[in-house]
């Protein structure tokens, strides 16, 4: 039995989904952004089957963070989503246009059940690519930090 699991992320908890292949939800659970949470999903997923030899797949609405950065660290195919993309699987699931964490994390584990083929698994990275990545990510955070403060700056002026 082939298991799929779906992740919404938030910054300080995660909505975790699991599906076997027939479609069937398996578990559901919110775990909190911390060591304690990811050491949960590792044991719901080893529960439903994960192992060495066979890793369960993760769809997941973001590249970065330490929870896919821990996740990537266990070897399993990580599938970053577009959050736009997921908006459109959501309504394939339900016709009410209501969105929630639970539901996402649902929707998600279903894509990579029923599309996986259609969606690319975030490749390895070697530790420069890795290095690399975080520079890149700290200097726009940088570049969106100072245009952040230059519009308040210019509110704060205009006022």
């Amino acid at each position: 039995m082939a298991v799929f699991c779906g992740i919404d992320w938030s910054d300080d908890h995660h909505d975790v989904a699991l599906v076997d292949d027939q479609g069937t939800t398996l578990t559901h659970l919110r775990i909190s952004h911390d060591v304690a949470g990811f050491v949960e999903l590792l044991e719901v997923l080893a529960a439903h089957g994960d192992s060495a030899e066979e890793r369960i797949p993760v769809a997941i609405e973001t590249d970065h963070g330490l929870l896919v950065t821990a996740l990537r660290a266990t070897g399993r195919s990580i599938f970053a989503i577009n959050p736009l993309s997921v908006s459109r699987y959501r309504d394939r699931h339900s016709v009410a246009r209501r969105k929630s964490d639970a539901g996402d994390a649902l929707v998600l584990a279903h894509l990579l059940r029923t599309d996986m083929s259609a969606h690319r698994p975030l490749p390895n990275d070697t530790d420069q690519a890795r290095a690399v990545a975080v520079l890149a990510r700290a200097q726009q955070d940088a570049a969106w930090d100072k245009v952040i403060a230059h519009n308040r700056l210019r509110a704060v002026l205009h006022q």
